[in-house]
């Protein structure tokens, strides 16, 4: 058994109902551009609520950190 893999998968099923805003998702994967992409490709599930142009984003949370960027030195 790969404990890593087993917790790893626990905190992204925990993570499933929660969500970042744009600007905290784009910290995690790397920059605005990259979040967009995702975001166009379907990898990352995003709402935007309200019509207005400076509403909030609401990103899937889960999504955001399967595709988080190295944040190692």
């Amino acid at each position: 058994m790969n404990t890593a893999a087993i917790q790893l998968e626990n905190i992204l099923l925990a993570m499933a109902d929660k969500y970042f805003g744009k600007t905290e998702a784009a910290r995690i994967v790397g920059g605005r551009a990259r979040l967009v992409r995702l975001i166009e490709s379907g990898e990352i599930r995003a709402d935007k609520k309200s019509v207005r142009q400076n509403g909030r984003w609401y990103c899937n949370a889960a999504d955001v950190l399967r595709h988080c960027r190295n944040m190692r030195k």
